[in-house]
């Protein structure tokens, strides 16, 4: 090999490397990238998501950042949506069988897939797939083929099928067919390289093999770290209501992001810089060690977090909402208004409230809040989630941030 090409192969594996938990085959990869480059021909990089809820959060946006480096890095990027996949349910993480979605559902959440996506990426320049297109074609001879590539005990040595095995769980057998599926993905996609959390290493390192058996040179696996959610002790997820939105306004996401428990933002810093906030990592590092204003480095953070994925205007006007709404604890000035009509009734409901004023998407989330103490009418905390409000003027909050003035007409 020539020392330039040397020299190229060896700065593109570093910048792959950057902020890896593990990364497997990578001496096949250095080969294979030297010949590609040689060939002035891209690698392949794979980066497979579920559309298992209409929202993705900041902690996808790790390895959407990867596949923006890749992208930077002149490598084809595929974002491949797991249509097919989240109607069995990935049981990585999981205690006991997750319900498969319906079709119907698959397909809303997959909708909003896309756009969110496009926050991080280029999207024109990213191969978008859905998995369905080559699994709904997979006949019964097909499936038998796949399933022939990896042994029983092999799928035991997964590290949650065991858990539930040796604790006399049920494990169902289409659960088995989840790391099979997502494996045969590499194998139509013929990627080069595959991305994921480290929660994922089991279906990732499956790949490998079944990428082999169907006499394919084996993929190179990268896994990242997982971010943790805003409560700063599990994983960040929607379900756990400790998760920033990709689609959250700017406002919700600064205000979130500035929520995090100290000693997990140093951590929030490292796992979501992914290479590009570099310049800032020595201050960070200063304010860990007792240097510095932390208060000031955890703004900081939120600005870039909502700069990367709304834009520095709406960051700058974010930090000023925080300010006035948190700190000053005052009522922002531009405050929207939502006018709602009782409709002959004597009173609406406060979880149809606060859905139709957009503040929660459910009522069952509505009620979660005014559980948690997080909603209040006038200054005043809301505690019951069967009560109405009759016609007026309100002023509702939710959380620390959202506000609505309500008018609410007969």
């Amino acid at each position: 090999m020539n020392p330039e090409l040397q020299a190229e192969v060896d700065r593109q594996i570093a910048v792959m490397r950057e902020g890896c938990v593990d990364f497997y085959g990578e001496e096949e990869l250095r080969l294979c990238l030297a010949e590609r480059l040689a060939q002035n021909r891209p690698l392949r990089i794979k980066l497979g998501m579920d559309p298992s809820s209409p929202d993705l959060h900041i902690g996808h946006t790790v390895v959407l950042q990867k596949l923006k480096r890749f992208l930077e890095l002149g490598h084809v990027p595929i974002f491949l949506i797991g249509d097919f996949t989240a109607r069995i349910g990935d049981p990585s993480g999981k205690k006991k069988v997750r319900p498969p979605l319906s079709e119907e559902q698959v397909r809303e959440n997959a909708e909003t897939y896309v756009a969110q996506v496009a926050r991080v990426l280029d999207i024109e320049r990213v191969e978008i797939r859905f998995n369905n297109e080559w699994m709904s074609e997979f006949r019964p001879a097909d499936f038998i083929r796949l399933c022939s590539t990896v042994t029983v005990a092999r799928l035991l040595e997964r590290d949650d099928f065991a858990k539930r095995y040796g604790a006399g769980i049920p494990i169902f057998t289409h659960e088995f067919l989840y790391p099979f599926v997502q494996a045969y993905d590499s194998v139509a996609l013929e990627a080069d390289v595959e991305l994921g959390g480290s929660d994922q290493t089991f279906n990732l390192l499956m790949g490998r093999e079944v990428q082999r058996a169907y006499g394919q040179k084996a993929q190179a696996v990268m896994t990242h770290p997982l971010l943790v959610g805003t409560d700063g002790i599990e994983k960040m997820s929607k379900s756990l209501g400790n998760s920033v939105g990709i689609t959250d306004s700017p406002e919700e996401m600064y205000g979130k992001v500035m929520s995090v428990p100290d000693d997990r933002m140093f951590d929030y810093f490292d796992i979501l810089s992914g290479g590009e906030w570099e310049a800032d990592r020595d201050d960070f590092r200063r304010g860990r060690d007792g240097q510095g204003d932390p208060m000031a480095l955890k703004h900081r953070l939120a600005t870039r977090v909502v700069t990367r994925l709304c834009g520095a205007d709406s960051a700058d006007q974010a930090r000023g909402h925080f300010r006035r709404v948190v700190q000053e604890k005052g009522v922002p000035e531009d405050l929207p208004e939502v006018e709602l009509s009782l409709g002959g009734a004597g009173q609406l409901g406060v979880l149809e409230v606060l859905r139709s004023a957009e503040l929660t998407g459910s009522n069952s989330e509505g009620r979660r809040l005014i559980e948690q103490g997080a909603v209040s009418v006038d200054g005043v905390r809301w505690e019951d989630p069967r009560g109405g409000l009759a016609a007026g003027r309100y002023l509702l909050k939710v959380g620390k941030r959202r506000f609505v003035r309500l008018l609410l007409g007969p």
